[in-house]
């Protein structure tokens, strides 16, 4: 073996950046190894939405808001993108109401900063939003919002540059033990820690462990439309579609007779697992999504009825000048059914961190920031 460093860390993704940068500004030397000649996984295909609103109370949300702070970090060291955007959840049916009200009334006690606004109120946030219906909002201020097609990207040169973080990419990682890694043919590399953050594919190195984590696949489907030529999306915008989506509202009386109402008149979405929302990145272009498929539904071929569905969704409850979708994509990660993310030590030194179930962009910098607390 050879090569001495301190931390390394496979896979170059969110939450392979957040443990490198984590480790990294605690004085550690990092390498990353990424198998693509950059990060093109599911890291790369969100929202870019961070998203306390969508995790429950306690430390899920704890780590949210630390990921946000650090998020606001980074942008001002690194020069990345982020806007402070917020996010309103819209409400066209009196169920969907019913819920934001519920939330807003127990939101102080739950430490979540968000308030009620009305339809006008609403309309003075964005110009998208469907005044057809609509009944209100529930605003809430901590959504930021980044472009995570340049932010994964920018970040590594800005952490080579700023810490020393050294990454290869291209290169494959065949075997991980105690305190090395190997690529195919090539010679063992020696670290005092390794850190597998591999998302959904992480099977390849442990697959026993993968076969027993209890992870699942999941798919999304996902559009964009170019640069309205007038109006501003300003926060992100959920439909009430998104209340069954989020543990955070479970808690809220009126969700199941919303649930209810969904699956008897659009059975379609909960087969799809179609919840709508949008976000407006910094070239101005609209993200819009999206579905959840699993497992062994999961096919390499999108299916065009799922992106007319989340099509048809979003026309109910905004308004755009063009509808033209200029890029379609998908993506699938890794999701734990209980977990925010998935944490294994499978031999001394080694310690897998995947699973962040959709919420990687939201959670990872607060939960390296959690894990290297510890560790240090």
């Amino acid at each position: 073996m050879s090569d001495r460093s301190d931390v390394g860390i496979v896979g170059a993704g969110v939450v392979g950046l957040a443990h490198a940068y984590a480790a990294a500004r605690r004085g550690r030397r990092v390498t990353v190894f990424e198998r693509s000649p950059a990060a093109s996984g599911a890291s790369i295909r969100n929202f870019g939405m961070v998203w306390p609103i969508g995790q429950p109370a306690g430390e899920c949300r704890a780590i949210a808001l630390r990921s946000r702070e650090i998020w606001l970090e980074i942008a001002e060291e690194a020069g990345i993108w982020v806007d402070r955007c917020g996010s309103i959840h819209l409400a066209h049916r009196d169920d969907e109401w019913d819920v934001l009200r519920e939330f807003a009334g127990t939101a102080p006690d739950l430490g979540c900063d968000c308030r009620l606004l009305s339809p006008g109120e609403v309309a003075g946030r964005t110009d998208f939003a469907n005044p057809d219906g609509l009944l209100g909002g529930l605003f809430s201020p901590a959504e930021l919002c980044v472009n995570p097609r340049r932010a994964i990207r920018e970040l590594p040169a800005w952490l080579g540059s700023r810490y020393g973080v050294r990454f290869e990419f291209d290169t494959t990682i065949a075997e991980v033990g105690p305190g090395w890694v190997r690529a195919p043919g090539g010679p063992g590399r020696d670290f005092e820690r390794v850190v597998v953050c591999g998302g959904a594919d992480f099977g390849r190195l442990f697959p026993g462990l993968a076969a027993t984590s209890g992870l699942r696949r999941c798919k999304l489907q996902m559009l964009k439309v170019g640069r309205p030529r007038a109006g501003r999306l300003g926060p992100h915008l959920a439909s009430g579609l998104t209340l069954r989506h989020y543990a955070n509202f479970e808690a809220c009386p009126s969700l199941p007779r919303l649930k209810e109402r969904i699956a008897a008149e659009t059975p379609e979405l909960d087969e799809f697992g179609i919840h709508v929302m949008a976000a407006q990145d910094d070239e101005g272009a609209l993200i819009l999504g999206d579905s959840h498929e699993y497992d062994a539904a999961i096919e390499p071929f999108d299916k065009a009825a799922i992106d007319d569905l989340i099509l048809r969704e979003l026309r109910r409850v905004i308004r755009l000048p063009s509808w033209e979708v200029a890029e379609r994509w998908h993506g699938i990660y890794a999701k734990h059914p209980t977990r925010p993310i998935f944490e294994a030590e499978p031999t001394p030194g080694v310690f897998i961190r995947t699973g962040t179930g959709g919420s990687g962009m939201t959670t990872a910098f607060g939960l390296a920031d959690r894990d290297w607390e510890g560790w240090s």
